[in-house]
């Protein structure tokens, strides 16, 4: 038990600027004591005392503001920053080397029993605000991007971004860039799909009058989209 406490404390300095020493993130981080009343609430769900588990986990709950059902499977040297609203719910399972930020939800969508949250692989980075909903699994080394809702599974390495998520980018190594990346390098699949949508336009003009409305859309400087067709 003390091996893991020391994996968690050092996971957290290895991965927060603000964190300063070992003592400070023992007795002031919600993160990694909600992680350490987890790691007892699920040995007693284990092993026949479902409701001391679960007396266990809402008493974390409200002081740290992060629920894990004991029921859930969580790696090694996870790290949980700041923590407020994360919600880990029964069979979800997460692995080493994961990064949570606050307002995660890793949900179900189903009222079956059975495996019906997801499965996170290890080093993955879960932006704030993001939610991972149903039995689906994110690949190794991948990136959910802040308030993204990812309802499928991802492969390994892959970058994911929107409402329902997207894949804008697969197949990096893992760390190999910062996860929000500035507007430049970052594609968006927004912009895509209206562009998309403009040539749609375009084409259907041409097709019934023979010549087609110039439109284009882009974002300027200060990131708000400016279009020459409003007409969609």
């Amino acid at each position: 038990m003390l091996k893991h406490m020391r994996r968690d404390v050092r996971a957290v300095i290895e991965r927060d600027p603000a964190a300063r020493n070992g003592w400070e993130v023992a007795l002031l981080y919600p993160g990694v004591h909600a992680l350490w009343a987890h790691r007892a609430s699920h040995w007693m769900w284990h092993h026949g005392a479902q409701f001391p588990a679960r007396w266990l986990s809402q008493s974390a709950r409200w002081a740290t503001g992060i629920e894990i059902h004991p029921g859930a499977r969580i790696g090694e040297r996870v790290f949980i920053d700041h923590g407020a609203a994360v919600v880990i719910g029964e069979t979800a399972e997460i692995g080493d080397d994961v990064t949570i930020y606050h307002g995660v939800t890793l949900g179900g969508t189903t009222l079956e029993h059975g495996k019906r949250h997801p499965t996170i692989g290890d080093r993955v980075v879960l932006g704030a605000g993001a939610k991972v909903l149903g039995n689906l699994t994110v690949g190794d080394g991948s990136r959910i991007g802040a308030n993204s809702v990812l309802v499928r599974s991802v492969g390994e390495n892959s970058v994911v971004v929107g409402v329902p998520g997207q894949v804008i980018s697969s197949g990096r190594a893992p760390n190999s860039a910062p996860l929000v990346e500035d507007a430049s390098s970052n594609p968006d699949p927004v912009s895509a799909t209206l562009q998309a949508l403009l040539a749609r336009v375009a084409a259907l003009e041409t097709l019934v009058s023979g010549h087609a409305e110039p439109a284009s859309l882009q974002m300027n400087t200060v990131g708000v989209w400016e279009t020459s067709d409003f007409s969609i």
